[in-house]
Parts: structure tokens; C-alpha cells; sequence
């Protein structure tokens, strides 16, 4: 139930960050990425004071011998770049530049209540049902 509560917690907190940076706006992230157009830098502001906080902490936590709330780490073991990673990440992006939102701010973007947002979400869930039923093919 702790592991729970904390997983819940961090989501709230997560959430919050990504309304007060504005990284759950679409026309700020579009503006973010229009490099050649009207560039919107303030949201590298957002995405370095992430990396710097989480270079810094990841590297004091996983110093301990366990988390504060499980009793091992569950840290990615894979280092290789394969097809599906490239082919994934890929079209990650492309659905991000379109749409100028990524998953987390989309699942946000429903407290809202705007059709973009479910329309967002809907069709996210369904590219992860149609690479569920299609892993086969992306697996040889």
C-alpha cells in the first residue's frame, strides 16, 4: 500500500510540474520545437533543470543499497540500439511534433475536458494495442 501511495504522490507531483512549465500546452511545446520559425526557448529551461536535478539525485540515491520504498533497484539492464528502439522513438517523435504533446502531458490534458485531449489519449492507447497485436513482426 506504501509503494502505492508514493507512486500516486509522485504522479500528482509530476503532473503539477508539467502544468506550471507549460509542457502540457501544445502551442508552447509546437513553439519549442519550431526552431526555424518562432522559437520558443523557455521550455529548455524545463528540460535542463530536469536533467540537472535528476543527474544529481540519481547519482546520491542509487548510492544506497535499496530505494527509500522497495527492497531492490529496478534499473534498466538493455544498452543496445535495436530496430524497435529506433523505429519506436522515431515515430514518438513525429507523433510529438504533430500533435505537440507526448503521454504524460496528454493524460493530463484530460482533466481539461477538451476533445483534443481524449482524442489524444484514445489514439495513444490504440498505437499500444496495435504494436501489442502486432509484436511478432517487430520482434524478428
Amino acid at each position: 500500500m506504501k509503494t502505492t501511495i508514493v507512486a500516486f504522490l509522485s504522479g500528482i507531483i509530476f503532473s503539477v510540474g508539467l502544468v506550471i512549465s507549460g509542457m502540457v500546452n501544445p502551442h508552447k511545446v509546437i513553439g519549442f520545437l519550431d526552431v526555424f520559425g518562432e522559437w520558443d526557448i523557455s521550455l529548455m529551461f524545463v528540460m535542463g533543470g530536469a536533467v540537472s536535478f535528476n543527474l544529481i539525485a540519481f547519482r546520491l540515491l542509487t548510492k544506497r543499497d535499496k530505494p527509500f520504498f522497495s527492497e531492490n533497484w529496478h534499473l534498466p539492464t538493455a544498452s543496445d540500439l535495436d530496430k524497435k528502439l529506433l523505429i519506436g522513438s522515431a515515430l514518438f517523435g513525429i507523433g510529438w511534433g504533430i500533435a505537440g504533446i507526448c503521454p504524460g502531458p496528454g493524460i493530463v490534458n484530460l482533466v481539461t475536458l477538451k476533445i483534443e485531449a481524449f482524442y489524444f489519449v484514445l489514439s495513444m492507447i490504440m498505437g499500444m494495442l496495435l504494436f501489442h497485436f502486432t509484436k511478432s513482426v517487430w520482434e524478428k
